[in-house]
C-alpha cells in the first residue's frame, strides 16, 4: 500500500493519499488545501485518483473538494447527513463567517457497511457520529483514518452545530475501541504528541477512551 500524509489548509488538516501499488488507483482523504500540490504528488507517485473522500462535512475538511475534483476528475464521497446538513443556509452562513465557501454536493454517499475499493485494497466505512452527524472513519489494511472523531490523546470537539458528546462517546465505544490494538490511527489534525498512534496506545493513554 502507498500511504502519504500531508498537512494542508488554514486549519492544518491532515490529508491522506492512499494508493494501490498493483493498479495505480488511489483515493485522497480530506484534501482541504494545497490542491495543486496534492495533484502533483498523485502524478509523481504514478497514481490515478479514483475518489475524493471526506471524513465529515465541516468546511476545513471539504474546502478543497471543488478544486481537487476540477484537477483530477475524481468524484467526491461523503456521508449523506453531513452532505445535506452542512449545505443548508444556516450552516453556510456560519462557515462563511469562518472564511469558507460551501463545498459542492457530493457525487456519492457512503455510510455504515459500505466499502471503498482502491485497486486491490479494500476499506470499510465506519459511521461514527458525534463530532458531526455524518462523521465516518475509513478502516482497512491495518489503518484507520479517523478525521475529527479521534485524535492522538483527545477526541473531536462537540460544541459545533449538530455535535454531541454523548453520541461521540457511544461511537468510540461501539466502533473504535473494539478494533485491534495494533491498528494505526491516522487523525484529521496533528494535535497530539505524535502525528499518528495506535488503538492500543489510545485505549491506554487517551483519557476519553480510558473508561469506555
Amino acid at each position: 500500500m502507498i500511504l502519504k500524509a500531508y498537512t494542508v489548509g488554514s486549519l492544518a488538516v491532515r490529508a491522506y493519499l492512499i494508493g494501490c501499488p498493483d493498479t495505480g488507483e488511489a483515493m485522497i482523504i480530506d484534501p482541504a488545501g494545497s490542491e495543486k500540490m496534492l495533484a502533483e504528488e498523485i502524478d509523481k507517485a504514478g497514481l490515478t485518483l479514483s475518489y475524493i473522500v471526506n471524513t465529515h462535512g465541516h468546511p476545513d475538511h471539504t474546502c478543497g473538494n471543488r478544486k481537487m475534483k476540477d484537477l483530477t476528475g475524481a468524484p467526491v464521497l461523503m456521508h449523506e447527513l453531513d452532505d445535506r446538513i452542512f449545505r443548508e443556509p444556516a450552516a453556510v452562513q456560519i462557515f462563511r463567517s469562518w472564511g469558507f465557501e460551501p463545498a459542492p454536493p457530493a457525487d456519492r454517499h457512503v455510510g455504515a457497511g459500505d466499502m471503498i475499493k482502491i485497486g486491490n485494497l479494500e476499506f470499510d466505512v465506519i459511521h461514527t457520529p458525534g463530532h458531526s452527524p455524518g462523521s465516518v472513519c475509513i478502516y482497512g489494511m491495518g489503518y484507520i483514518v479517523t478525521g475529527d472523531t479521534l485524535f492522538v490523546g483527545a477526541v473531536g470537539r462537540t460544541d459545533l452545530p449538530e455535535g454531541s458528546y454523548d453520541i461521540l462517546m457511544q461511537s468510540l465505544k461501539e466502533y473504535i475501541v473494539p478494533l485491534p490494538d495494533s491498528t494505526i490511527v491516522l487523525p484529521g489534525h496533528d494535535y497530539g504528541a505524535s502525528p499518528q498512534s495506535t488503538i492500543g496506545h489510545e485505549k491506554k493513554y487517551n483519557p476519553y477512551l480510558n473508561n469506555l
